[in-house]
């Protein structure tokens, strides 16, 4: 497990190596710790916009000692088949899961981009930034990628933010389908009703995915 402020230094040292500028986004646990929502994870989820971008970091992970590692027991078969699943790196109990243009079949969407929690720049002599997701995204890419705890960290965001926009999810759940992406409104509609067991949720989001579905 790694904490927030292991997080933080991690990412210094990463920002020391590497030799041109780097931008990508942060999900998952990383993201939850930026907001406060868990104190340690065990994987670092990053997404980027280019392969050089990814190639560039993963040189820097292999000068901190990190090493290729196999998601083979990390996400299920039908997300492994995907062309676009991560490139993994570990060194202890520390993990990169690292995503380029896209999650599986989910894309960075003009919302990804423009609707950011925070930006953290870590500046050496070359600059490498962060963007934080927004809350709605990461719980929507949570339910993407379906991991062992993805569950329950949507529900801790659940439970910790009162003013969660089930509206905002469900849109860009949509704007994900209608772009292509034949996973993610499924999955949304798959973690709303598991969360329907803990949380009170209006069925008109549910009536909203299934028109969705329906009309493509």
């Amino acid at each position: 497990m790694i904490t927030h402020n292991d997080q933080l230094d991690l990412l210094r040292l990463i920002a020391n190596n590497i030799s041109n500028n780097i931008s990508c986004y942060a999900f998952g646990g990383t993201a939850m710790m930026f907001y406060g929502y868990k104190d340690e994870t065990k994987d670092i989820d990053l997404l980027f916009e280019k392969e050089e971008d990814r190639q560039e970091f993963i040189k820097a992970l292999e000068e901190l000692g990190f090493e290729k590692s196999d998601p083979i027991k990390i996400y299920i078969p039908e997300k492994l088949r995907d062309k676009n699943r991560p490139v993994m790196y570990k060194r202890d109990e520390t993990r990169f899961d690292l995503f380029v243009k896209k999650i599986f079949k989910t894309v960075i969407s003009p919302k990804i981009k423009e609707d950011l929690y925070a930006v953290h720049e870590f500046k050496e002599e070359n600059t490498l930034k962060i963007n934080v997701l927004r809350k709605e995204h990461i719980v929507l890419l949570k339910a993407v990628t379906d991991r062992q705890n993805d569950f329950d960290d949507i529900k801790k965001i659940i439970s910790k933010d009162k003013n969660f926009d089930w509206q905002y999810l469900v849109d860009e759940a949509i704007w994900q389908h209608e772009h292509g992406d034949t996973w993610a409104l499924l999955d949304t509609e798959k973690t709303l009703k598991e969360l329907k067991k803990y949380f009170f949720i209006e069925e008109k989001y549910f009536k909203q995915i299934y028109k969705a579905v329906k009309k493509k």
